[in-house]
């Protein structure tokens, strides 16, 4: 592919956000600046994961024809609010990355270079890249070394990080698999990485990132038995290898079982926005 042609791709940036209204004005306005210096085209969208505190009214001060701000009432986990960015998006590729910019947002341009580079399906920001740059704690370094070997034991996805908030999608993959998923919360990252892989799109490639992981943001707790979000994310993800691997669900035959919801409807080739 040319970079010609690549210049007309249009890329969508998904920004989930929730509880960020001290910093969601800096967050998206960092991300433009970024985007602005690349040679894509783009739009943002930032999607509000419950209307908890003034976020979404502080997003919407931003909006502008490159940027879209979305949102409701309730709270319903990251993995819910990326598929909400998702479906209202109409880029060749797709980016989802934290609010908070913990991961620096320049690595947003390094992903897509890679994307292409590599004629890839995914590319996944790695803190374990050999390239990458990073600073968190050592138990934290521990917990996510154990939860990689276990998802590549149960999946056979050969990439050392998948739980890191800055990932790049094809958009022919994501209209392929976003409709099979149930996940909206804390392996969402896993369902949507495992079931790509099972649908033939096994192009999945790491970049490096830079992150500076700050210890206040999070309500990670260094017990691992105690912390409830660590628990969570276990039983859920032994729950996608259940669906996968024993009730075949993510199959095209058992399409009839899978959950619609047509807020999170993708629409395929048509250009169509939903309105919100």
């Amino acid at each position: 592919m040319s970079e010609n042609t690549a210049d007309k791709k249009l890329v969508s940036v998904i920004i989930p956000a929730y509880k960020q209204e001290k910093t969601i004005v800096k967050d998206v306005q960092r991300i433009v600046d970024v985007m602005s210096q690349t040679r894509w085209a783009y739009e943002v969208i930032v999607v509000v994961d419950g209307f908890m505190d003034k976020t979404y009214e502080m997003a919407k001060t931003l909006e502008t024809f490159d940027v879209k701000v979305v949102g409701y009432k309730t709270n319903r986990g990251k993995g819910y609010a990326i598929r909400y960015g998702m479906a209202r998006s109409l880029g060749d590729y797709i980016v989802f990355i934290d609010s908070g910019m913990d991961i620096n947002p320049n690595g947003v341009s390094m992903i897509l270079e890679h994307m292409q580079w590599y004629n890839a399906d995914i590319i996944v920001g790695s803190k374990r890249h050999p390239a990458s740059k990073v600073a968190y704690p050592f138990i934290r370094r521990l917990y996510s070394w154990v939860y990689s070997r276990f998802v590549r034991i149960l999946f056979g996805l050969k990439i050392t990080d998948t739980q890191s908030g800055l990932k790049v999608f094809k958009r022919e993959v994501l209209e392929k698999v976003l409709p099979r998923l149930l996940v909206k919360a804390f392996a969402f990252d896993i369902e949507i990485l495992a079931v790509s892989k099972y649908l033939g799109f096994e192009r999945i490639y790491e970049a490096p990132i830079q992150i500076d992981w700050n210890n206040a943001n999070t309500n990670f707790t260094p017990f691992l038995f105690l912390d409830k979000n660590i628990r969570n994310m276990i039983l859920d993800t032994l729950a996608v290898f259940y669906r996968l691997k024993i009730l075949h669900y993510y199959s095209d035959k058992s399409k009839r079982l899978w959950v619609y919801d047509k807020e999170l409807d993708m629409r395929v080739n048509t250009g169509e926005v939903i309105n919100d």
